[in-house]
């Protein structure tokens, strides 16, 4: 019943800022948690951030906590993450998902975008 396109990625320097969009399809998006993971080649897929349906809670990963912020327009059914401060260790594809309650785990979510790739050069 989701559909999520992620967009924003690409090559930014280490110490520079990168934001990211995922756009929703339907009508139910606010029902929806949002989260935002990332995997990097051969690792495991990680959980970056989440949001809370009405944007009024926040979760992030400690690894990018302080550098990163999720938020989110119900109107435009989009979440964002922006990226500050980037590290090459944060080079990645990102992915937005769809969760049907405030969570960090991967599987609770429903839905996942295809991703977006970033890499942070140094």
């Amino acid at each position: 019943q989701v559909q999520l396109v992620e967009s924003g990625g690409g090559l930014v320097q280490a110490g520079g800022s990168l934001r990211l969009s995922c756009v929703a399809s339907g009508r139910t998006f606010s029902s929806y948690a949002m989260d935002w993971f990332r995997q990097g080649p051969g690792k495991e897929r990680d959980f970056v951030a989440a949001i809370s349906g009405s944007g009024g809670l926040t979760s992030y990963a400690h690894s990018v906590k302080g550098r990163f912020t999720i938020s989110r327009d119900n109107a435009k059914n989009t979440v964002y993450l922006e990226m500050n401060s980037l590290k090459p260790e944060d080079t990645a594809i990102y992915y937005c998902a769809a969760v049907r309650k405030f969570s960090s785990r991967s599987t609770d979510v429903d839905y996942w975008g295809k991703g977006t790739l970033v890499t942070v050069s140094s």
